[in-house]
């Protein structure tokens, strides 16, 4: 009997169970004779208290001595009988041991179950049997808060009856109101403030009910509060008023109401954005409007000196930028730095707003601070539709920025292929000077972009400029190891033996550099091996500073002098010695 009574239902129930499940009474008796207890789920006594089965705990709590048996979960008996407003089965849990204040998971107390549910008659025994009304969860909840979440009037007025602490807080500093606020329970909200609950009380956020109902869009709270003289203006951390946060999210019945009430419609947060900033940047078309036709100031700047149109840009609102021009937002506001919305609009690629821009007004070739125009920003971000959009606006192609670079060397810099070969096209400098006397091709070699090299050079790119510094973009490819790059600039005609201004060759560089097949490249396209700079220095005397052996043999291969002395008189022996370079001095 006992090894098949104790036998598991596919559903994870055991006989025990399954009978009390099904009320037989004698069927339980029998099963606990044989000592049988269900260890699978719900233990046989947590049944017992959801189906308030008073006999059939009794019978189980003759042979279980522990009243508090937990579940899997963590609760006990009393939980779950608090749970479903069991009374009688409650009563006979304490009288035979339970611990009222018994703290499961997260350190929720039967009370706080009761509250939770609304069970007064559970809660009413609780407190009777000197259950804690002062015990806090994990999270910092008490029953009150509970039961404001939950908006049960009835054990709200019993709690706060028995002194329950009105001003309780969470870990996050939410108090009971705020509960309250969250669950859109208006009449709990009224019970807790006719107890004098402080209307305006802040969490760690420094949120008041107010925030809270505005951000859950509850109009009867948010009404009920402002009733009782809620500041409509109360400022959170970041200095978001429950207007900037009814906006946010795109409630406006509370917009309307607070408005209503003396919501400033030109508070600003500690960024500086306003209730329109942020009703534009999400996209709130019936609020945008509702503030416009209450006078919102539509070109306010916030702290980086961005308007709503500025912001609206940034999140891609083509229908909140329409009628923001449509009521006299300047369409070339600055912001800090001198990015006006269309500059914002070209580096993210939205045409259809660009067009309305442009439309209204706004200059093709309008700069920033440092003279990036939209097409540089464009460009840069390979916004292919938006170039050739803004180059049919008359657009300036080889508009430099302060230091000097056009938009060919942005996207020959950031990859962009398309967008080099369109401005090519459109008839953009192919070998325009940028800081340092830098062209695109020089930019592309250094960021290693191959095709955009070999693009450039079938367009008619010169290999042989120099740098400021001299450099050609085959000492750049000599000294980034940019193999193919390099094989496309000997190819179009780089002079493998050209000098910079100190008296470096592309094979000095590589040889520094310790790359033996691009020395062996410019090698092959008859490079002297014994090529000295200005000061003297060969490409061994390098290989002896940086300790290159694998260099200094091929470069031997070549006739390469071992003796050669820079004009100091220092041969490679005396770099190496002078840098410590063992190998080479070996080699030496």
């Amino acid at each position: 009997m006992k090894s098949s009574a104790n036998l598991q239902i596919l559903d994870g129930f055991t006989p025990l169970a399954v009978a009390m499940q099904q009320g037989h009474d004698k069927v339980v008796a029998v099963l606990l004779e044989c000592d049988v207890r269900g260890k699978v789920r719900l233990p046989a006594l947590h049944i017992a208290a959801k189906k308030n089965d008073v006999n059939s705990a009794t019978l189980m709590l003759q042979t279980e001595t522990n009243p508090d048996i937990v579940s899997k979960s963590g609760f006990t008996p009393l939980h779950i009988a608090a749970h479903y407003g069991n009374v009688e089965i409650a009563n006979l849990l304490i009288n035979r041991g339970a611990d009222v204040n018994f703290t499961a998971k997260h350190n929720i107390t039967p009370l706080h179950v009761a509250c939770k549910w609304g069970k007064t008659n559970i809660l009413q025994l609780l407190l009777s049997k000197n259950a804690s009304i002062n015990a806090t969860t994990r999270d910092g909840l008490t029953p009150l808060h509970c039961a404001a979440r939950s908006g049960h009037v009835d054990v709200i007025e019993i709690l706060l009856a028995n002194k329950s602490p009105l001003l309780s807080k969470t870990k996050n500093g939410l108090a009971p109101l705020h509960m309250a606020a969250q669950g859109e329970h208006d009449e709990a909200a009224e019970i807790l403030l006719s107890h004098k609950a402080p209307v305006d009380e802040v969490t760690v956020d420094y949120l008041t009910a107010l925030h809270v109902a505005a951000h859950c869009g509850h109009v009867r709270v948010a009404k009920l509060l402002l009733n009782y003289n809620a500041d409509p203006n109360a400022r959170a951390l970041n200095g978001f008023t429950p207007l900037h946060i009814a906006c946010k999210k795109n409630r406006i019945n509370v917009v309307e109401l607070l408005l209503k009430h003396g919501a400033s419609i030109s508070a600003t947060t500690e960024s500086g954005l306003t209730p329109l900033h942020v009703a534009s940047f999400m996209g709130c078309m019936n609020i945008v409007i509702y503030l416009l036709q209450h006078d919102a100031i539509f070109n306010a700047p916030t702290v980086r000196g961005e308007t709503p149109l500025h912001l609206a840009a940034r999140a891609n609102q083509t229908d909140i930028i329409r009628i923001l021009l449509r009521n006299g937002a300047q369409v070339e506001a600055r912001a800090r730095e001198g990015q006006t919305p269309l500059h914002v609009a070209s580096r993210l690629g939205n045409i259809d707003i660009i067009m309305l821009m442009l439309q209204h007004g706004a200059d093709a070739n309008v700069v920033t601070k440092d003279i990036y125009t939209p097409l540089h920003f464009a460009a840069k971000e390979g916004q292919e539709e938006v170039v050739q959009l803004l180059i049919e606006n008359n657009a300036d192609l080889n508009s430099a920025t302060k230091k000097g670079f056009t938009p060919l060397h942005l996207a020959a810099k950031y990859g962009k292929e398309k967008v080099v070969a369109l401005l090519l096209q459109r008839g953009a400098k192919i070998d325009c000077h940028g800081k340092n006397d830098v062209t695109p091709l020089h930019v592309a070699a250094h960021f290693g972009h191959q095709k955009i090299v070999f693009l450039l050079l079938e367009r008619g790119a010169s290999p042989l400029i120099c740098a400021k510094n001299g450099h050609t973009a085959l000492h750049i490819a000599a000294k980034k190891n940019e193999m193919e790059i390099g094989q496309q600039l000997l190819q179009f005609g780089a002079d493998p033996a050209v000098r910079s201004k100190s008296g470096f060759s592309p094979l000095h560089l590589a040889a520094q550099e310790g790359h033996i097949e691009m020395v062996n490249l410019l090698l092959e396209h008859g490079v002297d091996a014994n090529v000295q700079a200005k000061n003297g220095l060969t490409p061994l005397h390098l290989c002896a500073q940086e300790d290159k052996t694998a260099i200094a043999h091929v470069l031997l291969d070549h006739q390469a002098n071992i003796s050669e002395p820079t004009k100091a008189g220092y041969t490679p022996l005396h770099i190496a010695a002078h840098y410590g370079q063992i190998s080479m001095i070996k080699f030496c």
